[in-house]
Protein backbone atom coordinates (compact mmCIF):
# COMPACT_ATOMS: atom_id res chain seq x y z
CA UNK A 1 0.00 0.00 0.00
CA UNK A 2 1.06 3.64 -0.29
CA UNK A 3 2.38 5.11 2.21
CA UNK A 4 0.30 8.61 2.41
CA UNK A 5 0.41 11.43 5.27
CA UNK A 6 -2.44 10.89 7.48
CA UNK A 7 -3.29 14.46 6.94
CA UNK A 8 -4.34 13.54 3.54
CA UNK A 9 -6.44 10.75 4.81
CA UNK A 10 -8.76 13.28 6.75
CA UNK A 11 -8.46 15.38 4.14
CA UNK A 12 -12.80 15.68 2.45
CA UNK A 13 -12.51 16.72 -0.92
CA UNK A 14 -9.67 13.98 -1.59
CA UNK A 15 -11.41 11.48 0.20
CA UNK A 16 -14.80 12.71 -1.99
CA UNK A 17 -12.76 12.13 -4.91
CA UNK A 18 -11.39 8.54 -3.90
CA UNK A 19 -14.55 7.41 -3.73
CA UNK A 20 -16.47 8.55 -6.88
CA UNK A 21 -13.29 7.24 -8.62
CA UNK A 22 -13.85 3.90 -7.06
CA UNK A 23 -17.47 4.39 -7.98
CA UNK A 24 -17.29 5.52 -11.16
CA UNK A 25 -15.02 2.53 -11.79
CA UNK A 26 -17.40 0.08 -10.32
CA UNK A 27 -20.45 1.12 -12.34
CA UNK A 28 -18.46 1.49 -15.91
CA UNK A 29 -18.50 -2.54 -16.84
CA UNK A 30 -22.38 -2.59 -15.88
CA UNK A 31 -22.64 0.32 -18.21
CA UNK A 32 -20.98 -1.09 -20.50
CA UNK A 33 -23.40 -3.33 -21.13
CA UNK A 34 -26.13 -1.25 -21.43
CA UNK A 35 -23.90 0.19 -24.08
CA UNK A 36 -23.00 3.77 -22.64
CA UNK A 37 -20.41 5.41 -21.33
CA UNK A 38 -20.20 7.00 -17.51
CA UNK A 39 -20.27 10.43 -19.02
CA UNK A 40 -23.52 9.36 -21.11
CA UNK A 41 -25.02 8.01 -18.33
CA UNK A 42 -24.55 11.51 -16.70
CA UNK A 43 -26.44 13.09 -19.87
CA UNK A 44 -28.92 10.45 -20.37
CA UNK A 45 -30.17 10.85 -16.23
CA UNK A 46 -29.43 14.98 -16.59
CA UNK A 47 -32.22 14.90 -19.22
CA UNK A 48 -34.09 12.19 -18.32
CA UNK A 49 -34.91 13.72 -14.99
CA UNK A 50 -34.59 17.78 -15.67
CA UNK A 51 -35.59 17.45 -19.72
CA UNK A 52 -34.28 19.51 -22.49
CA UNK A 53 -31.30 21.92 -21.76
CA UNK A 54 -28.61 23.73 -23.19
CA UNK A 55 -24.92 22.36 -23.78
CA UNK A 56 -24.06 25.03 -20.87
CA UNK A 57 -26.25 23.68 -18.44
CA UNK A 58 -25.67 19.96 -19.08
CA UNK A 59 -21.80 20.52 -18.75
CA UNK A 60 -22.76 21.82 -15.14
CA UNK A 61 -24.94 19.36 -14.19
CA UNK A 62 -22.96 16.02 -15.34
CA UNK A 63 -19.65 17.43 -14.10
CA UNK A 64 -18.09 17.25 -17.48
CA UNK A 65 -15.93 19.92 -19.35
CA UNK A 66 -17.93 21.67 -22.09
CA UNK A 67 -15.12 20.49 -24.94
CA UNK A 68 -15.74 17.26 -23.48
CA UNK A 69 -19.52 16.76 -23.87
CA UNK A 70 -19.37 17.78 -27.07
CA UNK A 71 -18.23 14.85 -28.01
CA UNK A 72 -20.43 13.08 -26.15
CA UNK A 73 -23.27 14.15 -27.48
CA UNK A 74 -21.94 13.71 -30.74
CA UNK A 75 -21.52 10.17 -30.03
CA UNK A 76 -25.18 10.03 -28.64
CA UNK A 77 -26.35 11.87 -31.57
CA UNK A 78 -25.27 8.88 -33.78
CA UNK A 79 -26.15 6.32 -31.60
CA UNK A 80 -29.69 7.84 -31.35
CA UNK A 81 -30.05 8.87 -27.83
CA UNK A 82 -30.23 12.65 -27.95
CA UNK A 83 -31.47 14.97 -30.73
CA UNK A 84 -30.17 18.89 -30.87
CA UNK A 85 -32.91 21.62 -31.76
CA UNK A 86 -32.49 25.18 -32.04
CA UNK A 87 -33.59 27.26 -29.54
CA UNK A 88 -37.41 28.81 -30.47
CA UNK A 89 -36.18 32.28 -29.51
CA UNK A 90 -32.93 32.00 -30.31
CA UNK A 91 -31.71 29.72 -33.46
CA UNK A 92 -27.74 29.73 -31.57
CA UNK A 93 -28.68 28.18 -28.92
CA UNK A 94 -29.36 24.73 -28.73
CA UNK A 95 -31.21 22.84 -26.81
CA UNK A 96 -30.50 19.05 -26.24
CA UNK A 97 -33.54 16.19 -25.85
CA UNK A 98 -33.67 12.85 -25.11
CA UNK A 99 -34.94 10.55 -27.33
CA UNK A 100 -37.45 7.42 -26.98
CA UNK A 101 -34.15 5.39 -27.58
CA UNK A 102 -31.93 7.74 -24.76
CA UNK A 103 -35.01 6.72 -22.45
CA UNK A 104 -34.70 3.15 -22.71
CA UNK A 105 -30.68 3.10 -22.37
CA UNK A 106 -31.04 5.77 -18.96
CA UNK A 107 -33.92 3.10 -17.30
CA UNK A 108 -32.04 0.00 -18.91
CA UNK A 109 -28.72 1.70 -17.01
CA UNK A 110 -29.87 2.95 -13.65
CA UNK A 111 -30.37 -0.17 -12.47
CA UNK A 112 -26.53 -0.58 -12.06
CA UNK A 113 -26.11 3.10 -10.65
CA UNK A 114 -28.19 2.48 -7.52
CA UNK A 115 -26.75 -1.32 -7.14
CA UNK A 116 -22.87 0.69 -6.79
CA UNK A 117 -24.81 3.51 -5.34
CA UNK A 118 -26.42 0.57 -2.62
CA UNK A 119 -22.70 -1.22 -2.68
CA UNK A 120 -20.73 2.02 -1.97
CA UNK A 121 -23.04 2.61 0.96
CA UNK A 122 -23.88 -0.60 2.37
CA UNK A 123 -22.09 0.51 6.12
CA UNK A 124 -24.07 3.10 6.31
CA UNK A 125 -27.61 2.75 8.31
CA UNK A 126 -30.73 4.32 6.61
CA UNK A 127 -30.40 6.81 8.50
CA UNK A 128 -27.10 7.64 7.93
CA UNK A 129 -27.27 7.66 4.11
CA UNK A 130 -29.80 10.32 4.62
CA UNK A 131 -27.86 12.50 7.06
CA UNK A 132 -24.73 12.30 3.92
CA UNK A 133 -27.25 13.02 1.07
CA UNK A 134 -28.75 15.81 3.12
CA UNK A 135 -25.63 17.18 4.35
CA UNK A 136 -23.85 16.86 0.81
CA UNK A 137 -26.33 18.73 -0.65
CA UNK A 138 -25.92 21.46 1.59
CA UNK A 139 -22.43 21.66 0.73
CA UNK A 140 -23.29 21.48 -2.79
CA UNK A 141 -25.39 24.05 -2.73
CA UNK A 142 -23.24 26.67 -1.04
CA UNK A 143 -20.39 26.32 -3.38
CA UNK A 144 -22.14 26.27 -6.75
CA UNK A 145 -21.97 29.30 -9.37
CA UNK A 146 -25.00 28.08 -11.00
CA UNK A 147 -28.72 28.51 -10.18
CA UNK A 148 -29.62 25.43 -11.94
Amino acid sequence: MIDRPEELEEFTPYLMNRIMARYNKGVEAALKEVGVSVAQMRALAVLAEGGPCTINELSVMTVIKQSTLSRTLDAMEAAGLIRREAGENDSRIRKIHLTQTGKAAYQAAWPAMEHMRDTMLAALSEEERETLKHMLSRVLHDIRHHDF
